[in-house]
């Protein structure tokens, strides 16, 4: 992605996108790759490559400063670790390396005139500074991706259909990442045979479909009626997750006592809430 021309972008029908067509082959079998260059992505990846680098020298000089401070043997194993040591750099590059000849004595102190040293030490010496040709690199791959498909045909899916499409994965993606919350201990079941997986993942994608319908409706309520809910911090929000709506009624209970039914810990807060999702939830919470 570093080595694309310049004067070959093309731009995109979604605003904040251009891209590059390139024909490849990749185990075999001939593929067309999208280069695709986002300006919204460009800015966040030029401040993550700025941070990253700020970090970096930091370390690096820490590293470099105490490496100059250590003492070898010989010349030989200080010029070995300078050639070493700079392949462990992302950003930086070390030039006019040099090794100092350093006297040690009998004694320490300042030594007397004409003594004899008792040996030698050898240190690094040379300057560090940031390698322009890696900042440039890693400036021309920021922002981009590649898609790639074996469609070879542009009529049948267009570049802008590709980007179209990998951005409308999202989506679906977003909606999988409960499976990842302990909330919902996805990692803790565990299945002896492919039959009862492919079970347990239909019982997931249903109740993902139920799941994305209903924080839709919430959403939607929400947006009709130009109110808002209090998110996990408290601040109101008109795009809550239904997963923060889940916890915050965690702690409803359905209390029966000498047959009389009551909810408890039902607040004011989760009557809000209920106005915006209709009777089918409300008639569980509501008992007349």
């Amino acid at each position: 992605m570093a080595n694309i021309s310049e004067d070959q972008w093309q731009q995109g029908e979604q605003d904040g996108y251009r891209w590059q067509v390139r024909a490849s082959e990749y185990g075999g079998e001939q593929q067309r790759w999208l280069v695709v260059e986002s300006a919204q992505r460009l800015q966040s990846d030029n401040k993550a490559i700025s941070q990253k680098i700020e970090k970096a020298d930091k370390v690096v000089k820490k590293e470099w400063q105490k490496l100059c401070g250590q003492n070898f043997a010989c010349e030989a194993d200080a010029l070995t670790e300078a050639q070493l040591w700079p392949k462990t750099l992302t950003y930086h590059q070390l030039s006019q390396v040099e090794v100092q000849t350093i006297p040690y004595y009998a004694k320490g102190g300042r030594p007397k005139q004409g003594a004899t040293p008792l040996g030698f030490h050898y240190r690094l010496t040379g300057q560090l500074s940031l390698d322009s040709s890696c900042l440039e690199a890693a400036s021309k791959r920021a922002g981009r991706f590649i898609l790639a498909t074996n469609v070879l045909d542009s009529q049948v899916l267009s570049p802008d259909q590709m980007l179209a499409e990998y951005k409308a994965q999202q989506n679906t993606e977003r909606g999988f990442r409960f499976l990842k919350d302990p909330f919902f201990f996805a990692s803790a079941l565990f299945l002896k045979n492919p039959q009862r997986i492919m079970a347990l993942m239909m019982i997931m994608v249903v109740s993902l479909l139920v799941y994305t319908l209903a924080q839709r409706r919430l959403r939607q309520a929400l947006a009709l009626a130009h109110q808002t809910i209090p998110n996990q911090k408290g601040k109101p929000t008109a795009i809550p997750t239904l997963l923060w709506v889940f916890q915050s009624f965690l702690f409803i209970r359905w209390l029966e006592i000498d047959g009389i039914q009551t909810i408890v810990n039902l607040t004011s807060k989760h009557k809000h809430i209920l106005s915006f999702l209709g009777s089918s939830c409300q008639r569980y919470y509501f008992v007349s």
